[in-house]
């Protein structure tokens, strides 16, 4: 056991100790309210509660949801667990209502039943089926048919009234093997064009199915033409379906699984039929989204701006949707000429750019495309249906920041027409993920090393491969037994863009402590700290507008944005090797998701939700030998030859998981990284630096950082811990292994690293050290990617099982970063050593303060914030208007803005109000 010198030192330094922190937040209650604007429409929401430690038993808690004397059905399951088995968070579903409230109180009452036991007093059950050959929902509205094997992902969508409006959804996989230099050498080389449906491998259904039923789908896209092709692109979709309702709402989610070199997606879309048959042409209608709620608005077969009027009544029904007046009382010089109006049976929207999209139709296949019109931002939604027969609306949440995206509808004219959603459009150029150089010659680490010194990137031949990224797009059905109204289809693509989310007071969540304790809300009580939550707001408002104004749009980009700025081009370096694509860099992630904590805001959590899907899928491994890493900054997301788990790190998903109510493709990234300390036995992060002779043997002992890279599998083994999930007592004991494996190093964290057992889960001391006499190897990066508030949660959550000496070992830490260089020569032999972002850490001399109730300690965490490196009160902390031949489009630019320094401010900030704010107003710089 090492000696837990800090304490001994609290009294030289004036230090005080304190004991463990106990959760204080006791309720039975919880009141939830809509983010943003109260919805025009409820089809149906899930969403997540915490609950304070130790009051709810998950075996004998019922909860219930109401709104004054207005009771909710109700389905409820826990989410994550208090290491005393009693409930730490909730995820509920409510049933699709007409009568949407402005918000809702969970209570939590004694029962003899669990948590998740099925509601008794539903008035609308969700009605499943599951039968050897197919899976069948019936919300009372919907009724759909999920078969279990074959290419078809949905049989048929049938309404209340016993009309089949959707039928054959399947997958659609478009791709080609090759792509031309230019335009100059098309044709010159063979490319073939291959097509794919999808091959359904495994159907499931959730096991709680009163209020909600989840139906996951599972296969690999099959070659149907074009010649041979391995199955490929893995696939997993999570329909998500309501009591009362006539939405599903989609997760697709799909694994990049081929060389880049030879396969190039074309079109990616998911298709389904609209039986039409019976409905006369002219009651055929099509929708398809504008711009802000804008609609087009045309049927089939059109009878308004002809040469003759067949009647205002007739004209007004058709372009509001409606049956129009039989054909008998129509002036006769237009029902006579029927036959000479074309019908209009395809029609196609593609948004090619973040910035426009173009709109035309045609009568058929083999006949030319006539242009509709134009515009900007298309809000992705498109319905085709009949007056009497009903019909379907799909669409893509967000649509154009997601380009290149596209909506089809065909075969209009015909018994059964068809819609299809492109998640990437077969009208843009082929989908290319190869590397973007070729090397550059560099073949050594030496060289290698050395070209890191100039563009920031870390090359490797092979590593710059996406071979195992991933992306989720959500998709949205709706189903109607006739034509909706125009605002309807408006509303609902609004709704499709911003689905509703229910989520508890940021005082409350506080109070419960179930994301950790490390924050706080908004203080603006002295002139200093309003001061500084308005630079958090800046921040914040700054980077949204930089997502808007540079484009940082697209089918992959979505969500990420840039690491650097060159002053001189007043652009950020998207071609600058390391300083491209942020990748997590630093943690804004965390950052963001902090501070929709503390300010409850719609527009940060929208941010932060498309951060958290896009860098927890596109910049991480999902199968294969790196599955479970993730890869550093860089011009492509998958380039950089450093593939480590800081990036992958969980906790960067935590937050999203437990506030949704326990999404469940989060879920499935959790799980995928709990093996993700094997990898170190095939890669070795450090290889091209490493000098003490360690070399990594599959299955064996590895070594990891206990900073960057012990923080990313502790966060995993917690949350595996804290859901309760298959692997939760795996996971405990490594985490227990491991944090007792650090408190016996004789300098704990400020070793720097260890070597771990594979076989026994044991941490040893590091190769240079192997009697552990005390090894010095600090590093600037060990607690910037979550290392924080992953020890500060794992405290907490053992409490007084906490293994003895680890959290001695973590003050150690905090205090000595920062402190002079003979208070660590004094109590560590030498003085650490390329100490840098002093700002970023002052947050862990703050949490050592306030563990220790130690002012001055405080004091200096704030003269580390405002006082040393990072952003400060002599940052302009403003923008300056550019416009004319200096940039490409007129921007407000912050030069001095760095994505590193963002988060980490804001992190810093943030944590400090938490756990010194006294001593603010009493330092003095």
């Amino acid at each position: 056991m090492r000696t837990p010198v800090y304490i001994a030192l609290c009294g030289f330094f004036g230090l005080g100790t304190a004991s463990p922190t106990t959760n204080s937040g006791s309720s039975s209650a919880a009141t939830v309210h809509w983010l943003g604007d109260k919805p025009a429409h409820n089809l149906g929401t899930t969403f997540g509660v915490p609950w304070a430690q130790g009051q709810h038993d998950p075996k004998k808690t019922k909860f219930t949801v109401s709104s004054g004397s207005n009771q909710v059905d109700l389905q409820s399951w826990v989410t994550g667990y208090w290491s005393d088995g009693s409930v730490k968070w909730t995820g509920h579903a409510i049933a699709a209502s007409e009568n949407i409230l402005d918000e809702y109180t969970v209570t939590a009452s004694k029962s003899a039943a669990s948590v998740e036991s099925a509601s008794t007093n539903s008035k609308n059950k969700l009605k499943v089926t599951d039968t050897a050959k197919k899976i069948t929902v019936d919300t009372g509205k919907l009724k759909v048919s999920f078969p279990k094997s074959g290419s078809n992902i949905i049989d048929t969508i049938q309404t209340a009234g016993g009309k089949i409006i959707g039928q054959d959804g399947r997958l659609v996989l478009q791709s080609q093997s090759g792509v031309d230099s230019n335009s100059d050498s098309r044709g010159k080389q063979p490319i073939k064009n291959l097509n794919f449906a999808s091959k359904i491998e495994g159907v499931t259904v959730g096991k709680q199915n009163s209020v909600r039923a989840l139906v996951t789908v599972r296969g690999k896209h099959q070659v149907t033409s074009g010649g041979p092709h391995d199955d490929w692109l893995p696939f997993v979709l999570r329909f998500y379906l309501y009591s009362n309702s006539d939405a599903i709402r989609l997760v697709h989610s799909l694994v990049f699984d081929a060389p880049a070199e030879k396969n190039f997606i074309t079109g990616l879309g998911i298709r389904f039929g609209v039986p039409l048959k019976g409905e006369e042409l002219y009651n055929r209608h099509v929708r398809i989204a504008g711009v802000d709620g804008g609609l087009l608005s045309e049927a089939v077969k059109g009878i308004t701006g002809l040469r003759r009027d067949p009647g205002a009544a007739v004209r007004t029904a058709q372009y509001d949707g409606v049956v129009v007046p039989d054909i008998s009382t129509w002036d006769t010089r237009v029902s006579t000429r029927m036959k000479w109006i074309p019908a209009w049976g395809d029609y196609s929207l593609s948004q090619l750019s973040s910035d426009g999209f173009t709109l035309k139709k045609r009568t058929k296949a083999g006949q030319s495309w006539i242009n509709i019109s134009g515009g900007t931002r298309a809000g992705g939604l498109a319905y085709l249906g009949g007056a009497t027969q009903g019909g379907l609306a799909v669409g893509l949440r967000d649509f154009w920041k997601r380009y290149p995206s596209g909506l089809d509808i065909s075969n209009a004219a015909s018994d059964l027409g068809e819609i299809t959603v492109w998640l990437y459009d077969p009208a843009a150029e082929p989908l290319d993920l190869r590397p973007y150089h070729d090397g550059l010659n560099q073949t050594t680490y030496a060289d290698q090393l050395d070209a890191l010194e100039i563009t920031y990137e870390d090359y490797e031949p092979g590593f710059n491969t996406p071979y195992g990224i991933a992306r989720t797009s959500e998709v949205f059905i709706f189903g109607f037994e006739k034509t909706p109204s125009r605002d309807t289809l408006s509303d609902l693509t609004e709704h499709m863009n911003n689905p509703p989310v229910l989520t508890a007071e940021p005082a409350y969540i506080q109070k419960t402590k179930a994301l950790g304790s490390y924050w706080g809300l908004p203080d603006t009580t002295s002139a200093r700290s309003a001061e500084i939550e308005g630079h958090l707001d800046f921040l914040f408002k700054q980077y949204q507008k930089e997502v808007e104004q540079r484009r940082w749009y697209g089918f992959l980009n979505y969500g990420d944005f840039m690491h650097s700025y060159d002053t001189d081009r007043h652009t950020w370096r998207y071609d600058v090797g390391g300083y491209g694509w942020d990748n997590s860099e630093l943690s804004p992630d965390l950052f963001f998701w902090q501070y929709f904590l503390r300010t409850g805001r719609e527009d940060v959590y929208r941010f932060a939700e498309a951060l958290t899907r896009h860098t927890g899928e596109v910049d991480v491994y999902h199968i294969g030998d790196w599955k479970g890493l993730g890869t550093r900054h860089g011009v492509q997301h998958w380039a950089d030859s450093a593939k480590q788990a800081r990036i992958s790190q969980p906790q960067y998903r935590k937050y999203f998981y437990y506030l949704s109510g326990g999404d469940e493709r989060i879920g499935e990234l959790f799980d995928e990284l709990l093996d993700t300390e094997t990898t170190y036995g095939i890669l070795d992060p450090q290889r091209k630096v490493r000098k003490d002779g360690w070399v990594p043997t599959p299955n064996s002992t590895v070594a990891f950082s206990l900073g960057t890279d012990w923080s990313a599998l502790a966060s995993g083994w917690l949350i595996e811990w804290e859901r309760r999930g298959l692997r939760w007592e795996e996971a405990k004991t490594k985490l227990t292994s491991t944090i007792t494996s650090i408190a016996n190093l004789k300098y704990g964290f400020v070793t720097g690293s260890g070597l771990y057992s594979l076989q026994n889960s044991t941490l040893g001391p590091p190769p240079l050290d192997p009697d552990n006499k005390g090894l010095v190897d600090v590093s600037h990066l060990s607690a910037v990617f979550g290392l924080p508030e992953v020890v500060s949660e794992a405290i907490e959550y053992y409490g007084d099982d906490l293994p003895a000496g680890f959290k001695d070992a973590w003050y150690d830490y905090c205090y000595y970063y920062a402190a002079t260089g003979d208070e660590q020569v004094a109590r560590y032999g030498v003085k650490f050593k390329d100490i840098s972002l002093l700002q970023a850490h002052s947050r862990l001399t703050a949490y050592a303060a306030h563990q220790t109730s130690n002012t001055t300690l405080a004091k200096r965490a704030w003269r580390d914030l405002l006082n040393s490196d990072g952003l400060g009160p002599n940052t302009p902390w403003n923008t300056t208007h550019m416009s004319g031949s200096s940039v490409l489009v007129a921007l407000d630019e912050a030069p001095w803005l760095g994505s590193n320094d963002v988060a980490q401010y804001g992190l810093a900030v943030i944590q400090n109000l938490a756990l010194a704010r006294d001593a603010l107003d009493t330092w003095n710089s």
